[in-house]
C-alpha cells in the first residue's frame, strides 16, 4: 500500500522557531536548499523519507512527530463536525485536512467551542428533563467525551503507569497466571490490607469497595476470577501510584470535577492491565503468537477485552507493539469505551456503521469475526470482533450484552494469527465502513438510513435506486 504523502509544515515551523534555528540554517543541517524548506514549511511539497529521517534526528523527536495521523484524527472531526445541522452544511476531507495543515490551534480551538456548545446543550436538556421530572439525579455524559478525546490524543498509552507497573511486577516477582495470589500477598504484608470475598452483593451495582479504615478491600464473590484480580491491582494502583495519577491528570487540564474523577479511575485501570500484563514480557508473548488473543489470554489468566485493550496501549517509543484501535460496544449501539493509536475514527454522533463487524458478532456470540473493511479516507483494516458477555449467577441477573473491536491497519495484518486464509489484497472482499450515516459521503450504499447533511438530495420520481434519493456531492 502506497504511503500517504506527509505535509508537517506548521510543526517543522514551529520547531525551528522554538530552537531559535533560521530558515537557513536548518536547510543547512538538513543538507537540502533554502527554497526547499520553505516550500515543505508551506506544505507545498511533501516530507520525503530521507528529510523525515534528518528532522526527526535534527531535533531528537520520533519520526512518527512529524506524521500526520493526529491530523487526519483532527480533520476528520472537523469534518464530521461541519456537517451539524448547525452549520447548514459540510465541508469536504481536503478542505478539512487543509485547515489543520495551515492552522491547526484553529482547528482545535474550533472543536473545543464545538465540544462546549454541545455539553451546554446537553446541560440544558438535562435541566428541561429534570424540571419536567422533578429528579435531580440526571447527570451529564459529556465527561465520558472529554476523557476519551484526552485518552486518544495520548493514543492509550501513559508511559509513567507503564513502567511504574512492569517495575512493580519485576521487583515483587508476580507471576503470571498467579497474580490473584501474588497481589493478595502483597497488599497483605506491604500495606497490611485484607481481601475478602462476599457472598452477598455489596450494594445495588457494587461490584468492589475499599475500606481505609478498617484496611479492608470487598469483591463481589461472583464475578469470575480475571475480574477480581485486575479490581485487586486497580486498588494497587489507587495506592501506589496516586501521585502520578494526579499529576497527569492536573495536566490533562480538564473542564470539570466530573471529568477528573473519570481520569483517574481510567487511570487506575490502565495501570492495572500493566500491572497483569507487564509491557515487555506482554509484547513479547504478543509476538510469539501472532497476537493471538484466545492464546494470551490462557497465558495470563486474563479475559478476552482486557488483552484487547492492553494490545491497544503498546505503544512506547523504543518497543512499540502493532498500533490497534480498541472499542466496547452494546448491542444498542452504544459506545461504551473506545480508544485508538491508529488513524481510524470513531463517530461523534449518529451510529457507527452498520457494515462493521462489532455490530454482527452479536449474532454470533462467543465467536471471533474478522473482517477486512475499508474507510473513507482510503485506509484498509483488519478488524476483529467478539461479544465478551458477562456470565450470569441468576435468571433475574439480565447480563449486558456487549461486544469488542480491536483492529489494525492493513499493513500490519500479516503480523497477526488473523489474517491467516485471507487475500489482503483482494479489493473485493473489503467491505465499506463509514464514521456514520450523517458524515458519512458514500453514495452507493444500500446500507444507508440517513442522508448525509448538507448535501442536495434528489427525490424525484422518474427513477429510484436502492436508497430513495440521490446525493449531489458537489460543492454549492
Amino acid at each position: 500500500m502506497r504511503q500517504a504523502n506527509i505535509f508537517a509544515g506548521d510543526r517543522v515551523r514551529r520547531l525551528r522557531k522554538a530552537r531559535g534555528i533560521s530558515q537557513a540554517e536548518l536547510a543547512i543541517a538538513l543538507g537540502i536548499s533554502s527554497g526547499y524548506l520553505c516550500q515543505i514549511e508551506a506544505d507545498v511539497r511533501p516530507i520525503t523519507g530521507d528529510v523525515l529521517l534528518r528532522l526527526s534526528r535534527q531535533f531528537a523527536l520520533d519520526v512518527s512527530y512529524f506524521g500526520d495521523n493526529d491530523d487526519m484524527r483532527i480533520a476528520s472531526e472537523l469534518r464530521e463536525t461541519a456537517s451539524d445541522p448547525l452549520f447548514g452544511g459540510g465541508v469536504t476531507g481536503e478542505e478539512a485536512s487543509a485547515a489543520v495543515r495551515s492552522a491547526p490551534s484553529i482547528a482545535n480551538r474550533f472543536l473545543h467551542l464545538y465540544r462546549a456548545y454541545l455539553a451546554l446543550e446537553e446541560e440544558h436538556r438535562t435541566l428541561q428533563t429534570t424540571i419536567a421530572q422533578d429528579d435531580a439525579s440526571t447527570a451529564s455524559r459529556f465527561p465520558y467525551d472529554e476523557v476519551r478525546d484526552w485518552v486518544q490524543a495520548n493514543r492509550n498509552h501513559f508511559a509513567p503507569l507503564d513502567r511504574a507497573a512492569e517495575l512493580l511486577a519485576t521487583d515483587q516477582q508476580f507471576r503470571s497466571g498467579s497474580h490473584g495470589e501474588d497481589f493478595l500477598r502483597y497488599l497483605r504484608d506491604f500495606r497490611g490490607i485484607r481481601v475478602i470475598r462476599s457472598q452477598q452483593p455489596l450494594d445495588a451495582g457494587m461490584i468492589w469497595r475499599l475500606d481505609s479504615n478498617a484496611k479492608t478491600l470487598h469483591l463481589s464473590e461472583g464475578a469470575p476470577l480475571e475480574s477480581r484480580v485486575f479490581w485487586i491491582a486497580h486498588v494497587i494502583g489507587l495506592i501506589e501510584q496516586g501521585e502520578t495519577i494526579e499529576r497527569l491528570v492536573r495536566g490533562a487540564k480538564l473542564s470539570n470535577p466530573e471529568a477528573c474523577a473519570l481520569a483517574r479511575v481510567a487511570l487506575a485501570n490502565y495501570f492495572a492491565g500493566a500491572l497483569v500484563m507487564p509491557y515487555e514480557v506482554f509484547l513479547q508473548a504478543a509476538r510469539d503468537t501472532q497476537y493471538d488473543i484466545e492464546r494470551l489470554q490462557l497465558r495470563f489468566k486474563t479475559s478476552f477485552e482486557q488483552v484487547c485493550h492492553r494490545l491497544s496501549t503498546l505503544q512506547r517509543r523504543q518497543s512499540p507493539g502493532i498500533p490497534f484501535y480498541f472499542l466496547k460496544i452494546d448491542i444498542a449501539g452504544n459506545v461504551l469505551k473506545r480508544s485508538s493509536a491508529t488513524r481510524f475514527q470513531f463517530a461523534r454522533f449518529g451510529g457507527p456503521c452498520p457494515l462493521w463487524n462489532v455490530h454482527q458478532s452479536f449474532a454470533q456470540p462467543g465467536r471471533t469475526l474478522v473482517q477486512l473493511a475499508s474507510t473513507p479516507d482510503g485506509t484498509t483494516y483488519l478488524c476483529i470482533a467478539r461479544t465478551v458477555s458477562l456470565p450470569s449467577n441468576s435468571y433475574l441477573d439480565r447480563p449486558r450484552a456487549v461486544a469488542v473491536g480491536l483492529g489494525c491497519e492493513v499493513t500490519y495484518a500479516a503480523q497477526t494469527v488473523y489474517a491467516k486464509g485471507i487475500n489482503l489484497d483482494d479489493k473485493q472482499a473489503v467491505d465499506q465502513i463509514g464514521p456514520g450515516c450523517r458524515a458519512c459521503e458514500r453514495i452507493d450504499c444500500r446500507h444507508r438510513a440517513l442522508p448525509p447533511i448538507g448535501r442536495a438530495l434528489d427525490v424525484g420520481t422518474a427513477e429510484r435506486g436502492v436508497v430513495p434519493y440521490k446525493i449531489d456531492l458537489r460543492r454549492d
